[in-house]
């Protein structure tokens, strides 16, 4: 009796909670991240009435040896147009700790990309994210960036507040 009512309260939590997120897509990385290697997302076509935020999904283990992350991420139009942005984002705490959620050696970070998106233009759109990592005093970037696991992308319904 006790595991049928574990099994309705457990059902009524998922089917309560509502999500707003309308695309979510991960890719794996190999054994690294190469500095040539750029990871596509191809969106669904979305409400052009509503507001997105858009999120970027890395995972990292250990053995990412850098306390912070550059990425260029491309947002690719339906009909042509390119919005490209060169970001920056912490990925560890001033004590060396990690940020981000996950237990043991693995830990995900969800990055705010852009608030409140609209897409205003028919037809799908692709998000291209690449890293752009330097080691200090280098000019060359990082051609195997060791560490992280996943990259993802995901768009979720802008909550009205």
């Amino acid at each position: 009796m006790n595991k049928l009512v574990a099994f309705f309260l457990l059902s009524v939590m998922f089917v309560s909670c509502e999500s707003n997120t309308v695309f979510s897509e991960t890719q794996s990385m190999e054994d690294y991240w190469g500095a040539g290697e750029v990871v596509e997302f191809k969106l669904p076509q979305m409400d052009s009435l509503k507001n997105y935020n858009l999120f970027l999904n890395i995972r990292n283990t250990n053995d990412y040896k850098f306390n912070n992350i550059f990425l260029i991420v491309s947002m690719n139009f339906p009909h042509g147009k390119t919005v490209t942005d060169t970001l920056e984002y912490r990925m560890a705490n001033p004590d060396g700790s990690w940020m981000g959620q996950g237990i043991g050696d693995i830990k995900e970070n969800k990055l705010w990309y852009k608030e409140h998106v609209q897409f205003f233009e028919e037809g799908n759109y692709t998000v291209d994210i690449a890293q752009a990592m330097r080691n200090n005093g280098a000019v060359e970037g990082v051609t195997k960036l060791e560490g992280i696991t996943d990259v993802g992308f995901s768009v979720e319904e802008a909550v009205k507040q």
